[in-house]
């Protein structure tokens, strides 16, 4: 199959128009709208405000009892825009610097053409996100009954990659995605002057020893071949000067994982470690350990549903079935953890178009890999709904 260069164009000006004027988080009331009128026109049946601003769109063709959910992100980022081009952000301090609004122009795209051409027999939900930076959007629409509003059978997700040549697909069944995971360890010592530490408990001493000890949980609690992990403290902070040691000590950080096992597994042998070192020293202490985002893990046979949706419209020397898992985050994850389905990457390119980091304020997403996501979204709903 094939996207008509008209379709194409409209994709293009969409995709502009929703980087000109980006929004955060949950606050997208000009996108979101953007977003429904622009499905209405299709003739496809919208509800809107779902976990806030979050849109599903449904199309209906045949008497097939099957449905799929496709989802793209609406939200951009806190980031001052440095790009020059027409379409930069007219919204100060904030910008598409992680393409999601190539991915809702994509999805957009797939929307207008399945509704036009009805060739497939069953039910698509077009999922529209708010606050995928965060890590809370998919949550907020779980949460207000996104899987109980709408039978949703399995779901899919796409999101460019910077580096990955133009067009070029990558997945793997399982984790293909890290958890991203904070802490925050409090410990109260007794401060006192620096001549006299023995009169005191220096906090300094016990959260350098629980830092060190953090390095073990990787090391010799978890797996070296089936659990990667990362447990990173990023901040020391004191209550102390020159001559005087802290009564207090905060020692903050982020943990990334593959599997919830292991994410629990982490949390435990920190709190563990925190306490006993704390005990032995004779301080107290505060923890706090907040997941934001699980591990992405695609099921197995949604994702070779993907993988050959993806080469009959890419070929398959262009799709890489079983990518390095990576240790970036992904809030579609929570979708997952109640349907099944796959997350997938799409190269938008290595040169200047597309190769720009992501979260960037140089980055800019690469138009021409818009017709590449569009396709791919009808393959895998006639593949799937036939």
């Amino acid at each position: 199959m094939s996207i008509s260069p008209l379709l194409t164009a409209q994709m293009t000006t969409w995709r502009r128009q929703i980087h000109k004027f980006p929004e955060c988080g949950f606050d997208l009331p000009l996108t979101a709208d953007f977003i429904a009128e622009k499905l209405e026109s299709f003739g496809i049946e919208v509800t809107r405000n779902i976990g806030q601003q979050g849109i599903v769109g449904v199309l209906r063709c045949g008497s097939g009892p099957s449905s799929i959910g496709l989802r793209a992100d609406m939200d951009a980022l806190l980031i001052h825009e440095r790009n020059s081009f027409e379409h930069r952000s007219q919204h100060d301090g904030k910008m598409h610097a992680c393409g999601h609004d190539g991915h809702s122009a994509m999805l957009l795209g797939a929307a207008s053409y399945l509704a036009e051409t009805k060739d497939f027999n069953g039910t698509v939900h077009f999922i529209f996100q708010p606050d995928e930076e965060h890590g809370e959007g998919a949550q907020a629409m779980i949460d207000d009954g996104l899987f109980e509003r709408f039978r949703i059978d399995s779901i899919y997700g796409l999101h460019n990659m910077p580096g990955l040549p133009e067009g070029q697909f990558m997945v793997r069944p399982g984790s293909l995605m890290a958890s991203e995971s904070s802490f925050e360890i409090l410990i109260d010592g007794v401060g006192g002057h620096a001549a006299m530490p023995h009169r005191g408990i220096d906090p300094i001493v016990v959260g350098s020893q629980i830092i060190l000890a953090l390095q073990t949980i990787v090391s010799r609690n978890l797996s070296a071949i089936e659990e990667t992990a990362v447990v990173s403290a990023t901040e020391f902070l004191t209550n102390g000067t020159i001559n005087v040691i802290p009564s207090q000590v905060t020692i903050k950080g982020d943990c990334r994982c593959f599997t919830e096992a292991s994410l629990a597994k982490i949390e435990a042998s920190m709190e563990r470690i925190v306490a006993g070192i704390c005990q032995a020293a004779g301080a107290k202490y505060t923890f706090n350990f907040r997941n934001t985002f699980y591990p992405t893990v695609n099921s197995p046979r949604e994702t070779e549903h993907a993988i050959r949706s993806a080469i009959a419209v890419l070929g398959e020397s262009n799709v890489e079935t079983n990518c390095l898992p990576l240790t970036i985050s992904e809030d579609f994850s929570s979708m997952l953890r109640v349907k099944p389905g796959c997350y997938a990457l799409l190269g938008n390119g290595t040169e200047s178009a597309g190769g720009c980091a992501l979260h960037n304020p140089e980055y800019d997403f690469n138009d021409r890999i818009l017709e590449y996501g569009a396709r791919y979204w009808v393959q895998l709903v006639r593949d799937q709904l036939t």
